[in-house]
């Protein structure tokens, strides 16, 4: 354990110290405020008003559109032809048909420039809405518009879940899957980065021959397992850093984009969550996920890493890496593509079967745990993960110890297995 203490420090102070490490670790969460400000700025960008004129020949449309912050409408009394042959410096004209009311096709819109999906949304609603009133209108029906805004109901479902002991807890459909997709995708996300970091740096030391020169006071496999748990660490301090950047830089940014309007207390900000996903959860529930989230993404990376190693150590280039990686990393992409289906059937036979297979577990099972499935089912998944990672160690340590010493042949599938047997 002495050793591979040693090569963890010297894999952890050699990678945290890399300038692409640094810049990396700063660019990425200055990246990820960027995303989330830019929607808010993309909306506050108001460009002009366009105009449009209207050809009204159902003789009420016109009178009824109304400006907006987009668009503003201005009635014509010239015909179609006659207004575009004029060359106006409008935007568009807008031509409704006497037979709109028994023919909601019988509108169109000219523009003298491409038009937007905003212009066209807006112009079918206000369209849409006028051509309903009128047709409610023609049944006579006293004080229609009261009799409409007392009808119109929101309904707010709430959604409970009954445990075993007969007890009931609040639940929401909407925040279960969002997590669901959060912690599955940052598990497929991480494994994929930090294995790959592995089975690169395996091959930049083999290329070296810094290799030939460790393996003379230490066996490969602790050599590997240094390794793998250094850039672990690696990643837990780069992801440590990105959570504490975005908590602390995340609530400033979003105020600078957005003004008080946007930056809310926390009192307000749980009640806008609450009327989007319902009932929030508690902390113990918050606890409970992220818990099972560091279990599966250390035992996710501790089983693709020992893969990614393999492959690192039994090819001289980057470039045949690309093509031995490639049975690798299916799985764990197959499990991603699983996972959305999992949010819809979460106890179906699919989602159980793929959330036991080691290669897809870590994902699939994530996706599955916010909607409450049974503990021995996560318990057993856990446990085939970790066994299963025991045992690709073991595999994995067969081929490295033998293949960090290869050079000048990319080995075939059968010359692996042989170099298990040795």
């Amino acid at each position: 354990m002495g050793k591979i203490a040693i090569i963890i420090r010297r894999e952890y102070n050699e990678r945290v110290r890399k300038r692409s490490f640094i810049i990396m670790t700063i660019l990425t969460p200055i990246l990820m405020l960027g995303l989330i400000a830019a929607p808010t700025l993309m909306t506050s960008i108001r460009g002009s008003q366009k105009e449009i004129l209207v050809v009204d020949r159902s003789g009420f449309v016109a009178p009824e559109l109304r400006d907006s912050e987009g668009i503003a409408f201005r009635a014509d009394d010239r015909t179609y032809e006659e207004a575009r042959d004029s060359k106006p410096d409008v935007f568009g004209i807008l031509v409704v048909g006497e037979e709109i009311l028994t023919d909601p096709r019988d509108v169109q819109l000219y523009c003298f420039q491409s038009a937007t999906l905003e212009v066209e949304t807006a112009v079918n609603r206000q369209l849409s809405d006028i051509v309903e009133k009128h047709k409610l209108n023609s049944y006579n029906i006293e004080d229609i518009d009261r009799i409409l805004a007392e009808v119109k109901s929101d309904v707010a479902l709430q959604s409970f879940t009954v445990e075993s002991d007969g007890g009931e807890k609040a639940s929401s459909s909407a925040l279960t899957t969002l997590l669901a997709y959060i912690f599955g995708f940052l598990i497929y996300m991480f494994v994929i980065l930090y294995g790959v970091m592995v089975m690169q740096g395996v091959i930049e030391e083999k290329s070296s021959k810094v290799l030939e020169i460790m393996i003379s006071s230490v066996r490969p496999f602790e050599l590997m397992m240094g390794k793998i748990i250094g850039v672990a660490l690696v990643a837990l301090t780069q992801v440590a850093i990105w959570a504490a950047f975005l908590a602390i830089a995340g609530n400033t940014v979003i105020s600078l984009v957005g003004g008080a309007s946007v930056l809310v207390d926390g009192a307000q900000m749980g009640r806008m969550a609450g009327n989007i996903f319902g009932s929030l959860p508690d902390a113990g529930y918050v606890l409970m996920l992220l818990g099972w989230f560091v279990v599966f993404f250390i035992g996710g990376y501790l089983l693709y890493a020992s893969m990614f190693a393999a492959i690192g150590s039994a090819v001289d280039a980057p470039a045949d890496a690309q093509q031995m990686q490639m049975p690798v990393t299916l799985p764990i992409i197959l499990s991603i593509i699983v996972a959305l289906g999992v949010m819809r059937e979460p106890n179906g036979a699919m989602a159980v079967w793929f959330s036991m297979i080691p290669l897809t577990s870590p994902v699939v099972m994530m996706a599955r745990i916010p909607f409450g499935i049974p503990w021995w089912q996560v318990t057993l998944s856990t446990c085939v993960l970790y066994a299963s990672f025991l045992f690709m160690v073991w595999f994995a340590g067969k081929i490295y110890r033998v293949g960090i010493l290869m050079h000048g042949k990319k080995p075939s599938l059968r010359e692996l297995i042989k170099w298990t047997k040795y």
